[in-house]
């Protein structure tokens, strides 16, 4: 038993007795499932714990608290109350409009219709209660874990698919016992007295214990034979009747699900403690200047009150706005809409954009998430001879060649091998025919099985029947029986690699590895569940770590939801990077919710995954996009964002702390009060926005040929300490002149001149940022600029028609006629931002990295993107493909990739069958004649 599961047991219900056709005498619960977050009573309360657990929310309410306090702020008292009280409503609405659609997921579930055998009409699911008896028909989910009491087919047998359950799409037989198989009539089910004793809910799936006592019968064991669970599908089964003993929550699939958890974003967490660390130190700064002073307490209110803004707030709306606008991107993105099925991309939230952009650890499930699981009949091999060979090009999926049934008519010397061929295809299989008019549906109990049968009949071999010992088969215009002797059936060897999850074989594979422990190698670990259960134990799960992380893929078989979302966890826990689990049924919400990015594909499996999601495609393939494009562009937006959003406000406040110098540290400003409330909100608002919505570094283009550069967002090359405090002491750099220079050098230090200064300076500055220039971004930086000259001339001649800043009449006339004025304009941002040029001239020059090449070749690209030429094959493309090919040619494989690449592959067809099944193959195939007509429920 695992240590991650172990703990959870020993909180395990305790037994449950359960009364057929009585009252049960203990309550309990009903099946009403929910993974909603929220509900209306819990939401203000919850939502508000959440909010003010960020560290920014906290130091803004404390910030706005002090403000209340009389005659301490020098800004207002409703300067960060107000910006707040919005950032918590937007923060709100966003989570009651993706709260609302998990009830409304939710709803629809509960509300679907199945049969209660007690009332024979319709009932809703979540009306279904333990002790009922409930029927399902073919193709239904089941709405409950319940026993089963009899079916449609011999011997109370069912047919079910777990793929919700543990992912596996081969049908799985479960049969009922042979006391209850007779029971199909409403009055002999009405009849039926006695109890069920079993365990209580617990999350083991391959596990059930109890015991059937009918009335005048001796007690019968049932074990995980006998038991449907909810979530799984009725397969090649026209009905079966079950007993309900779990319901809601209890069920097996809910007990496996994790709680619905709020998920952390790394960006948002690492720029709260450098903010922090960055608090402290001017504390410490003012702690030194004013230790000694009769009014320090006072004084420190003050402080903190006017130097808040150096972690800005403003950052928070910006950043919710930029974090929305870059998922209705992912929304929009043509190219990964399904057309197939009407399917486009779907960011369930704005959160985790930048998280994309991060992940090292990919969790994916792999039936319907990296196979479609759909086969067919392409090619096979006869007596030496190969048919269905087909083009390295060709797309089709379905066997076309015409030799094979040529050889046959022209008596080929293969004849005879062909047609026993093609009659073993028809003969040697456990599927069963349906008849829905003239048409016959094959049920499988794996697409590969279904896929050979239908090949057969397309070539004439066509499987119509089944009796307990014959097929019948249409082969070629003729009728055949074919008698099934005892040694006839069809048997697939595999070669499985099961690691013995023991310590002393853990300990020898970690030795083996010897100095590559921990670093990763080319080869992989295959486990299966049983086997993984011991491996998360406690005492060996850090071997199983150390061994996991060393390879360079890791194979998990047969596990369940529980184990899946263990694994997450473990390496979630256990190493510092960012983890994704995809998947596409319910058996994967465990992981998705545990990683730190889920994504769920709308496939086969239902909408459970996507509905528990954080992204949802309809297709693996555009993970790719998803990650190396969107993932990339929108770490590097947020990053740039956060990072000018510090930079400009330390710019503008430190000037303030290089004034207190001169001012002795009074609190007086030097700013106009209304410069200050409007320098975020107004004259440098746009240019962030442009940073976080319209930059990138690269095309889409250049981001899918160039895999590599995701590894610098991956490794947080645009985001960590180093860069932070680099940022931070540019600003300090630029406040000194920004200040000092006016003052000391033009004489002229105004605070509206200083202020013009700042605004120009961090315009160009962003700028300077900007890879992609776009009409949004000229407008940004060119338009702040003018935005605050019509502000100045406004302002200055606002009084007396508005009874405010009556000191400012006429300034503006002084200041624009004022000759140093316009000198210091070119001179002051000038010199700020030559340093910054010449920094990033010789970095271009000396040290080019990737990116910087991938940029040039863009440059030259576009320059020459109207130049047309002619490929090896007479093709017409542009310029910018013939430099990409002739790049290509230039660089290692590992770091180009062309999309044009076919790589030859070995084509084979795997066959999937129940291990130790509670029905044997050879009995479920004698215990069918479709020549027969099925039993009804009366």
């Amino acid at each position: 038993m695992s240590g991650a599961t172990s703990s959870a047991d020993l909180d395990e219900a305790p037994a449950r007795t359960i009364y057929l056709n009585q009252p049960q005498q203990s309550k309990f619960r009903d099946n009403w499932v929910s993974t909603a977050k929220y509900s209306v009573v819990t939401f203000l309360p919850r939502f508000l714990y959440e909010q003010i657990r960020k560290a920014a929310n906290a130091f803004f309410l404390f910030i706005a608290l002090l403000q209340q306090i009389p005659d301490v702020s020098p800004t207002g008292r409703y300067t960060t109350l107000v910006p707040l009280l919005f950032i918590l409503t937007v923060a709100g609405i966003k989570e009651i409009i993706e709260d609302y659609k998990r009830h409304k997921a939710d709803s629809a579930v509960n509300k679907k219709k199945t049969i209660g055998k007690t009332e024979q009409s319709l009932t809703q699911i979540f009306k279904v209660a333990v002790g009922d008896i409930v029927k399902v028909t073919n193709g239904q989910h089941l709405p409950a874990d319940m026993i089963i009491i009899s079916s449609s087919e011999p011997q109370a047998m069912c047919y079910i698919e777990t793929a919700n359950l543990d992912g596996e799409t081969n049908l799985k037989i479960r049969q009922g016992l042979s006391q209850t198989a007779s029971l199909q009539s409403r009055e002999e089910l009405m009849k039926v007295s006695g109890r069920i004793e079993c365990e209580g809910p617990n999350r083991h799936l391959y596990d059930f214990t109890g015991n059937l006592r009918l009335d005048g019968q001796s007690p019968v064991p049932v074990g995980p034979d006998q038991i449907l669970l909810r979530g799984a599908q009725l397969r090649n089964t026209q009905w079966v009747l079950g007993i309900v003993v779990y319901t809601g929550h209890d069920t097996k699939l809910m007990q496996n699900c994790n709680s619905h958890s709020n998920k952390k974003n790394h960006v948002e967490r690492a720029w709260n403690c450098l903010a922090s660390a960055f608090c402290l130190l001017m504390s410490f700064v003012f702690w030194s200047t004013e230790m000694l002073s009769v009014n320090f307490g006072y004084n420190l209110l003050t402080f903190i009150i006017l130097y808040n803004n150096l972690i800005p707030i403003s950052l928070l709306v910006t950043l919710e706005v930029v974090k929305f606008t870059q998922a209705l991107f992912i929304n929009w993105d043509i190219d990964m809409y399904y057309p197939e099925t009407d399917t486009p991309a779907m960011a369930r939230t704005s959160n985790l954009n930048e998280e994309l952009g991060q992940v090292k650890y990919l969790f994916s499930d792999k039936t319907g998430t990296l196979t479609c699981n759909i086969m067919n009949f392409k090619k096979c091999s006869i007596a030496g001879v190969t048919y269905g060979q087909l083009p390295p090009t060709s797309e089709s999926c379905e066997f076309d060649d015409p030799r094979l049934l040529q050889n046959i008519e022209n008596d080929h010397p293969t004849a005879v091998h062909i047609q026993e061929f093609l009659t073993l295809l028809a003969v040697c299989h456990t599927v069963v025919p349906e008849r829905q008019g003239n048409k016959i549906i094959y049920q499988a109990s794996s697409p590969d099985e279904g896929a050979l049968v239908k090949g057969a009949k397309k070539l004439g071999y066509v499987f119509t029947g089944r009796t307990p010992h014959s097929v019948i088969i249409d082969a070629v215009s003729r009728c055949a029986w074919h008698r099934l002797p005892s040694s006839c059936r069809k048997e697939t060897l595999f070669s499985l690699f099961i690691l013995q999850a023991t310590r002393a074989s853990l300990t020898q594979h970690c030795t083996s590895l010897g100095e590559s422990l921990g670093k990763e190698n080319d080869i992989a670990l295959i486990i299966d569940g049983h086997t993984l259960k011991y491996a998360l134990s406690f005492e060996v799960r850090q071997s199983f770590l150390d061994l996991a992380l060393s390879c360079k893929a890791v194979i998990c078989c047969r596990v369940s939801p529980l184990q899946k979302s263990e694994i997450v966890d473990m390496v979630k826990k256990h190493v510092n990077a960012i983890t994704l689990a995809i998947g596409d049924g319910a058996n994967d919400v465990g992981m998705i919710q545990t990683a730190h990015v889920g994504v769920g594909i709308s496939g086969n499996e239902g909408m459970q995954a996507t509905n528990c999601s954080d992204y949802a495609i309809a297709q693996f393939s555009y993970l790719e996009k998803l990650l190396l494009v969107h993932g990339a562009w929108s770490y590097n937006r947020v990053t740039k964002c956060i990072l000018y959003c510090f930079y400009k406000n330390v710019v503008l406040y430190i000037i303030e702390l290089w004034f207190a110098f001169i001012n002795g540290f009074s609190g007086q400003i030097l700013f106009e009060r209304w410069c200050i409330g409007l320098y975020n909100v107004i004259f440098t608002a746009l240019p962030p926005f442009t940073l976080g919505i319209f930059e990138r570094s690269c095309t889409q283009d250049s981001m899918l040929r160039f895999p590599q550069l995701y590894k610098i967002t991956q490794n947080a090359d645009g985001f960590n300490t180093r860069v932070f405090w680099g940022h931070c002491i540019n600003a300090l750099i630029h406040s000194i002149i920004l200040f000092w220079f006016p003052l000391k050098v033009l004489e002229h230090g105004k605070g509206f001149i200083i202020s013009y200064y700042v605004v120009v300076t961090v315009c160009l500055k962003a700028g300077l940022e900007t890879t992609a220039w776009t009409r949004f971004s000229h407008l940004a930086v060119w338009g702040s600029m003018l935005l605050w000259l019509v502000f100045f001339g406004v302002y200055s001649a606002i009084w007396p028609t508005f009874p405010i800043a009556p000191d400012m009449l006429g300034q503006a006339g002084m200041v624009l006629r004022c000759g140093y004025f316009w000198f210091g304009l070119f001179l002051v941002p000038t010199a700020c931002l030559v340093k910054d040029v010449a920094w990033t001239a010789a970095k271009h020059t000396y040290h080019k990295t990737l990116l910087e090449q991938v940029q040039e070749l863009e440059t030259k690209t576009r320059e020459l993107g109207k130049a047309m030429l002619r490929d090896s094959n007479g093709k017409s493309v542009n310029e910018r493909d013939h430099l990409l090919k002739r790049l290509g040619r230039k660089t290692p494989p590992s770091l180009f990739r062309a999309h044009s690449v076919q790589q030859s592959v070995s084509h084979g067809y795997a066959f999937s069958q129940e291990e130790h099944g509670v029905v044997s193959q050879s009995q479920v195939v004698r215990s069918y004649d479709t020549t027969k007509r099925r039993a009804e429920i009366e």
